[in-house]
């Protein structure tokens, strides 16, 4: 192993909801090879679970329990898990929300974000979570939060990358929400996470709330904020007319949009490329990257599922959390 690859960065992955396609689509990004290129890899989950993924996907390689992050395979052919056997497989059964599937689920998205937090990894990823299982399991809470003003949602999908002012929020209370303050927060943090992951300077347009940017809001909450980013040196224009920015986006004109609220930043990404986007919450001081679709219960355990998103969240952290940058998703 050269000088480089031994700086690649240990990113772990939480394999979801044990009775979703998380599994399956897991083995089938790790067996490609491609998150090993850039990052040093390790699952954290059931390995029994992983094994009937394994099945699942028609994919060879071998599930290895490890006891922590010494002597990693770095192999695709072998499967790397941290495994604390506290899900008994007889408790859940693919397809179907349980229990015992949500508590385990929790403790191992606990578990990846402890290790992130103590430095033991440089990034995180976890596959789809059901919010049925985690709530039988009253364990909802362990789903990190989109704060307005300490957290963000950061969607990816090629040169469209979007990242959410507000998110899961109604829209008259969007209207209320956003401020000057809010606006300018928002485009400190989008600024200093780009430069943090390898892009300098990165080139910001803000999508307005109002048809052209031509409502209160914008007027008199998201321009003044744009200004007084613009006088701390934030690459940043708008407030733009929505119809137009995200295509602008995509033309290479911004690195970035802020967008103004879920359905706004979703319909264009979703639009744009559905099939290899992954996303990023934008706030915690370690990367936490996941995708933008869920457990997908009817096709789990078929073997159909697309891998394109969690191998792409895969990726991307590798290299994200390293500094290199944002690299181009496989499609």
């Amino acid at each position: 192993m050269s000088g480089t690859e031994k700086q690649r960065p240990i990113v772990a992955t939480s394999i979801g909801d044990p009775a979703g396609i998380g599994p399956e689509i897991v083995a089938k990004a790790w067996v490609t090879g491609e998150a090993h290129k850039l990052s040093r890899p390790v699952l954290i989950g059931s390995a029994h679970a992983m094994r009937k993924g394994v099945e699942i996907a028609k994919v060879k390689a071998t599930v290895r329990v490890v006891n922590g992050l010494d002597g990693l395979s770095d192999n695709p052919e072998v499967i790397d898990i941290l495994d604390d056997g506290a899900l008994d497989p007889a408790d859940f059964q693919i397809g179907q929300d349980s229990e015992a599937g949500g508590r385990a689920n929790a403790a191992w998205l606990k578990r990846a974000e402890q290790m992130a937090r103590n430095g033991e990894v440089a990034a995180t990823v976890f596959a789809p979570v059901s919010s049925g299982s985690l709530k039988m399991a009253k364990a909802l809470d362990v789903i990190m939060p989109v704060v307005p003003g300490e957290s963000y949602l950061l969607l990816l999908s090629g040169p469209l990358r979007v990242m959410h002012l507000t998110d899961h929020m109604p829209l008259r209370k969007v209207c209320d929400t956003i401020s000057e303050d809010l606006t300018y927060s928002a485009l400190q943090t989008l600024h200093d996470t780009f430069t943090r992951w390898g892009m300098a300077n990165p080139r910001i347009g803000v999508a307005g709330l109002n048809p052209h940017a031509m409502g209160k809001e914008d007027i008199e909450s998201l321009a003044p904020g744009v200004k007084r980013a613009q006088a701390k040196g934030i690459r940043v224009e708008g407030p733009l007319s929505p119809d137009a920015v995200f295509r602008q986006c995509v033309e290479s004109k911004y690195d970035a949009v802020l967008a103004m609220y879920h359905d706004q930043g979703h319909i264009a990404i979703k639009t744009w490329g559905f099939s290899g986007n992954c996303a990023v919450i934008v706030g915690p001081p370690y990367l936490s990257m996941t995708v933008a679709h869920g457990t997908a219960f009817d096709i789990a355990g078929k073997g159909i599922a697309d891998h394109k998103m969690i191998l792409n969240a895969m990726r991307m952290a590798g290299s994200m959390s390293s500094g290199s940058g944002f690299i181009e998703e496989m499609k």
